[in-house]
Parts: C-alpha cells; structure tokens; sequence
C-alpha cells in the first residue's frame, strides 16, 4: 500500500468515526456566525515570489519536525518574513496537525490561511470553514473529476478558495478542465513521497495563463525559487525547510529576495 492510499484509508476511518460525534448542523451553525474571511486568491497575487509558508510538526516521509512548535509563534514569524499566506496541517496522524494549530496561527497574523488535509468528504471542507480556513486544498490523485468540481464548488460557496493540487500532467489537465483557478503542483509524489523540484517547472508549461500556479514541495533555497520563476511560476508553498529554519522569520526574507537579484 502507498502511502496516499494508507493516508487516505485511515482519514476515511477517523472522519466516519468523527461524523458520529459531531454533527454537520453544528458545523453549518459555526460557518452562518463566520466573520472576517481573508481573502486567500489576492494574496497569491502579491509581488513575486509569493511564500505560502506552512506550519507542519511532522510528515511521513521526514518524521519529526517540530513537534513542539507553538503555532502563532511560528506564523508570526513567518509574517514578519514577508509570507503571503499560511498553510497549516490538520490531519492529525502522520503530520501531527490540528485545527488548534489552524486557529492559534490565524489568530496571530493577518493572513489567510490555507487548510491542509487529504480531503474525501464534504464534512472536511464544512469544518475548515467553520474553523475559520480561508482556503482547503482538493488533491487530484483522491478525487474522481465530479467530486473535484463538487468540492471546489462547495467551498467557493462556503467562501473558501479551492487549491487544487496535482503531480502528472493528466492531473493538470483535469484541474483545469474542472475549472479550478488555483492549481498546487506538488513536487512530491503522493504515492512514494518522493520529490523533484522540476515536476512544477514542466507541468506548469502547460496550464492555461489565467490560472494561479502554487508550486509545492521540495524548496530549500532562492536559487531553487529562481528557477521556477524562470519558468514562469511565481508562488511557492515552503514547509519542511522554513520549519527547521533557526531564524524562520529571515528564512522567509531569503526566499522572498529572489526577486531582487533575479532581474
């Protein structure tokens, strides 16, 4: 079994057992009280390169992180850095991640905020809502193409940007033929977790122009993030290497300094 498919197998035991104990109503009452949505779209459209920065305690493929880390501590740092937006990690096995995580850095800075899980079921994108998200993420390789298109419709109605992520080509196309506005390039392969940074310079080639391209995974330096400016992509979501940064507040300012000396 890969690890998506363990992922996903175990998200789908936890999220029926959850269902049980928390009922969708109480969630769709907590979205109708909602005020204050970040608006996560315009963020990626900030001068380039745009740092999404993500908070993450742990992964499959590094172990741990930062298990320990305070989460508003860590995001106002990033802030500080010059990140345009947050990702925060909810799924809470593999990657330790929380929606006390999600809230506690939100509340801390001024950015939106994207949530990031593997997400099978409407319940997921109605509690990123509720728990005030600005954005979730809809990962290609889990979805069929009609539930693609369901969930990005249900969270644009929930007033939620959907980022909808893929690694091959043919995800790509599919991305756009069900009209997604941002597309994630994930460096990573789900199935092995394995990464190439020149996954995103490739695929991006071929996503139409009107369409906002995040590339995902694998960044640990500003000659990585020129690079992938060259080919035309111009925000990045960096977790791993801004995470173990001693000084994540300057790691941020690195990154974002490409654009000075790549001119």
């Amino acid at each position: 079994m890969s690890y998506l498919d363990a992922i996903v197998a175990q998200r789908r035991r936890d999220i029926s057992a959850e269902k049980r104990f928390v009922p969708i109503e109480a969630l769709q009452d907590m979205v109708a009280d909602r005020s204050g949505a970040r608006n996560f779209t315009a963020a990626l459209r900030r001068d380039p390169p745009v740092i999404i920065a993500e908070i993450k305690r742990a992964s499959p493929s590094a172990g741990s992180i930062d298990e320990a880390c305070d989460p508003a501590a860590a995001a106002s740092a990033f802030e500080r850095g010059g990140a345009a937006a947050l990702s925060v990690l909810t799924e809470p096995r593999r990657f330790r991640g929380s929606f006390a995580d999600l809230c506690n850095a939100r509340a801390a800075v001024a950015l939106p905020v994207l949530c990031k899980d593997f997400v099978i079921d409407d319940f997921q994108i109605w509690k990123a809502a509720a728990f005030g998200a600005d954005a979730v993420l809809l990962i290609a390789a889990v979805l069929s193409d009609a539930r693609l298109r369901a969930f990005a419709h249900l969270a644009e109605g929930l007033g939620l940007a959907a980022v909808v992520e893929v690694h091959t080509k043919e995800e790509a196309a599919r991305a756009v033929r069900a009209d997604a506005g941002i597309i994630g390039i994930n460096n990573r392969d789900l199935e092995t977790f394995e990464v190439d940074t020149a996954v995103a310079n490739q695929i991006c080639n071929g996503i139409p122009e009107d369409r906002l391209v995040i590339a995902e995974s694998g960044y640990v330096s500003p000659t990585q993030v020129r690079v992938a400016m060259e080919s035309g992509i111009h925000a990045f979501l960096v977790g791993e290497s801004l995470m173990r940064a001693g000084d994540r507040c300057r790691a941020v300012g690195e990154l974002r300094e490409v654009h000075a000396w790549s001119e």
